[in-house]
């Protein structure tokens, strides 16, 4: 008998990419699970089809007649009728991250955080593990394409788990690492921070919870004694040289230990070769052979929506990417110019919260001019109400290029086909995903 039968969890907003893996994963441990969230998806219709039963409206008369523990994301409406009745009802109620730090809990754990690249580092630690044989449990902030799925469940009795560790909200703090990742620490989530100091403080805090190695980009600000360094420099304990980067590939070696490895990775960008090099050192301390790692990344196929290439022919190319942070934005455009450096990049970006906009709007402004041609979309609100002022107009009007357009989002796909890019990249955290598959679909075709 699985531990879970008999028991049913609730999930308030379900359909999100880390709320919808752990409730998979407490569904493969027996449990009865049930949610509600804004509105239909391909995740959460992959959710119903495996037996999870969801409705969309905000009723407390469709909650299920016995649950156990809710589980919800901070994502939701803080006015959320559901969640009325159901605190009313006087039940378990976890924050997501409370619930995924419960099932690290008694499990040798590795768990990556940064403000940009964990989920593809994520995915590389668990394709590894799961290319050389370990028994795994991996909870991805994406689909990971060896996997097709955000979620890698292990049928072992005993399993390691790889999990992404958000420092939105400061979740992380609910995990139980035996090695960490830290890869990046840039301003961000600044309406939960307050400034960088208290971002970089509450990384410290999370490495302070580390058993064993706490693996860090070099130059981070993180002071724990159980440190290893990783990055390009002589001086880190993991160290990249040798670089080779174009049309969407990398070869490059890792000097460990007084070894040295050469990796081919399938991936163009100097902060892929980071990841790698990250998710490397990783596996080498989980008792992975390098030679194995190495065979293991040749074999990653990447994450969707994390430099996503959907369409590279002779005359069009087509990369869809989740960046919503200037140096995300940066990175992920840097890639694209390296790997295609003869081709005229159109941007087509969606900002992600008005308070982000707002607190980056400089940045943004000048690192969307890196392409070609912008065309920038409305704000993705998200959690958040309108802020005075801060609009996808302002921000274009700061950014200091010619070819530059605002776009309603229903007139997307017919601008799109009447410009015929050379080279076109979405970008953005929000609904711009929806236009991902049709717009494959339309560049196939010309």
């Amino acid at each position: 008998m699985k531990n879970g039968e008999g028991h049913t969890i609730y999930f308030l907003g379900i359909g999100g990419i880390g709320m919808s893996a752990l409730a998979r994963y407490y569904h493969s441990q027996g449990y009865t699970v049930a949610g509600y969230d804004r509105t239909p998806s391909p995740l959460t219709k992959q959710l119903e089809d495996e037996g999870m039963a969801i409705h969309y409206e905000d009723n407390p008369n469709l909650l299920p007649a016995f649950i156990d523990r809710v589980v919800y994301t901070p994502a939701i409406p803080k006015d959320l009728k559901e969640f009325d009745v159901l605190r009313q009802r006087g039940l378990p109620i976890l924050k997501r991250s409370e619930a995924l730090g419960l099932v690290t809990e008694g499990h040798f754990t590795i768990a990556v955080a940064g403000t940009h690249g964990k989920t593809t580092t994520t995915a590389m630690v668990a394709h590894i593990l799961n290319h050389c044989g370990v028994s795994t449990t991996a909870f991805i902030g994406g689909i990971a394409n060896n996997f097709n799925s955000n979620l890698l469940l292990s049928l072992e009795k005993e399993y390691v788990i790889v999990v992404e560790a958000d420092e939105f909200d400061r979740s992380f703090l609910h995990l139980h690492p035996n090695i960490s990742i830290i890869n990046s620490i840039d301003a961000d989530h600044l309406d939960i921070y307050g400034d960088r100091q208290h971002l970089v403080a509450g990384f410290n805090d999370f490495a302070h919870l580390t058993e064993r190695e706490v693996i860090v980009k070099e130059g981070l600000a993180i002071d724990v004694s159980n440190k290893i360094s990783f990055g390009f420099g002589e001086g880190c304990d993991f160290t990249i040289k040798d670089l080779d980067s174009s049309h969407g590939t990398s070869v490059f070696s890792i000097t460990h230990d007084g070894h040295e490895t050469v990796v081919k990775l399938p991936m163009a960008g100097t902060h892929n070769m980071l990841n790698a090099t990250a998710a490397f050192a990783a596996a080498l301390k989980s008792g992975v052979p390098a030679e194995r790692i190495a065979e293991a990344l040749a074999s990653f196929k990447g994450v969707k929506r994390r430099f996503d290439i959907k369409v590279n022919n002779e005359k069009h190319c087509y990369i869809d990417d989740y960046a919503h942070h200037p140096e995300e934005i940066r990175s992920c455009l840097t890639a694209v110019k390296g790997a295609f450096p003869e081709k005229r990049i159109t941007l087509v970006f969606q900002p992600h919260l008005f308070s982000r906009t707002r607190d980056f709007m400089e940045e943004f402004a000048s690192i969307l001019s890196l392409a070609d041609e912008l065309i920038l979309l409305d704000i993705y609100p998200a959690r958040e109400k309108p802020i005075e002022g801060i609009t996808s107009q302002t921000l274009l009007d700061k950014v200091p290029m010619k070819a530059k357009r605002l776009c309603p989002k229903a007139g997307l796909l017919e601008l799109v086909n009447e410009e015929r890019p050379e080279l076109l990249i979405t970008m953005g955290a929000g609904d711009i995903d929806r236009f991902v598959e049709p717009l494959e679909k339309m560049i196939k075709t010309w």
